[in-house]
């Protein structure tokens, strides 16, 4: 059982820790040896703290190297000042020495307390997650703990950080919190997020877990914008294992029935996870789509307000040029991508049918005669969908012209 008494103190050794890790950072940026920067604000405050923390990071057995450090960085730093003044090859060579020396403490020190200070999020955040209740607990601070881990994972891959994380068994804890509906929307999103976080952290050790695991069920079910998007990144990360698992586990027909929400940013999502299954999926998945209605959804949308063409978009274009008026060549043809993001901003359904022709033609989840079949299936759909032959002329030449022969 853990010390109370270390508990208490964790918080105070915290802030010190974070004090020294700063002063280590602002070491390393500024290692020179000349008079005005050895006897620098870093340096005093790294030795400041090592002479009035000693007996505070003694408590803790994690700390003993920190410490040993701290000592080195004092020995280094008085060698370097008794060679202040001395002009002689021997002291010139003694403070490059001794500044490579710091530098390099100062390095370790960081490290040390990098590992201290993610020991004690990740044991805080583990305690925090075993002990909430059926109620919710103390959703704000998990919610806030929650935050401080995907930022973390976010700074990068490090081995001791992945070890910590896998012994917490911190993934099975926040699957267990996304998929309990009990929980309050807000932290079930946080836990999608910090999966997410965790997949781009290290994708070959965590990846399996969401294939085993309920989470793009969760996800899902849950149907928010925060949870879409999670799905969404987590499509594009995976790719198609994934787009293979949501296939299999019949999860297409909820994918596609978000085109049908109400909610505009819903159906923005949807559609984005509908174009990366359409790069990455295979032909089950497609087949999937296609029979759910997929081509007719797209259809109704391009025929919205919030749709469009390919014909709308160079109108809109011709209106830009007229209103801005038409200057040198290369000054016209730098601002049509510009264009083009108002155009689909205003118009986000724009030529959908076509997008999504585009993906299968690209993706790489289908075969080259799957891909040609695949795009007649389409042709016909569009033709059975269209309210008129002119709307049905105009999208199955988007197709045609968007995608390759």
């Amino acid at each position: 059982m853990e010390d109370p008494s270390v508990q208490v103190q964790a918080p105070r050794v915290l802030n010190v820790l974070e004090a020294l890790k700063q002063a280590s950072v602002d070491l390393q940026a500024h290692p020179s040896s000349n008079s005005a920067e050895f006897n620098s604000s870093a340096i005093k405050a790294l030795l400041e703290l090592e002479t009035e923390s000693d007996a505070l990071l003694s408590e803790d057995p994690h700390l003993s190297t920190l410490s040993q450090h701290l000592a080195d960085l004092k020995t280094l730093v008085q060698t370097l000042h008794k060679s202040r003044g001395r002009n002689s090859l021997r002291s010139f060579l003694a403070r490059r020495v001794s500044t490579h020396s710091i530098s390099r403490v100062a390095g370790s020190i960081e490290t040390e307390i990098q590992a201290w200070i993610d020991r004690e999020h990740i044991e805080r955040l583990t305690k925090a997650l075993k002990d909430l209740d059926g109620d919710g607990g103390n959703v704000d601070e998990l919610v806030k703990l929650l935050t401080q881990f995907e930022d973390r994972v976010s700074q990068g891959f490090s081995r001791e950080l992945q070890d910590l994380v896998l012994k917490s068994k911190v993934f099975s804890l926040l699957e267990t919190i996304l998929c309990n509906p009990s929980c309050s929307k807000s932290l079930r999103e946080q836990s999608a997020y910090s999966i997410a976080s965790l997949i781009r952290f290290n994708k070959d050790v965590f990846v399996g877990q969401v294939l085993m695991g309920p989470t793009v069920q969760a996800l899902l079910t849950m149907s928010s914008t925060h949870s879409s998007k999670v799905l969404c990144e987590l499509i594009k990360s995976i790719k198609s294992p994934l787009v293979d698992e949501i296939e299999s586990n019949g999860e297409i027909p909820k994918i596609i029935s978000l085109l049908d929400m109400k909610d505009l940013q819903m159906k923005l999502l949807a559609m984005d996870c509908i174009l990366e299954i359409g790069y990455f999926g295979r032909k089950e998945a497609i087949d999937a789509m296609l029979e759910q209605g997929l081509v007719k959804k797209l259809v109704e949308l391009q025929r919205s307000e919030l749709g469009g063409d390919l014909i709308e978009m160079e109108r809109f274009e011709e209106k830009e040029k007229n209103d801005r008026g038409v200057g040198a060549g290369g000054v016209v043809e730098s601002k049509r991508e510009s264009r083009e993001r108002k155009f689909l901003k205003r118009h986000p359904f724009a030529s959908c049918v076509a997008r999504f022709a585009v993906q299968l033609e690209v993706g790489e989840g289908l075969r080259q005669r799957e891909k040609r079949a695949l795009k007649q299936e389409i042709l016909l759909r569009v033709r059975e969908a269209s309210a008129s032959d002119a709307e049905a002329a105009t999208i199955v030449a988007e197709v045609l012209w968007g995608s390759s022969p």
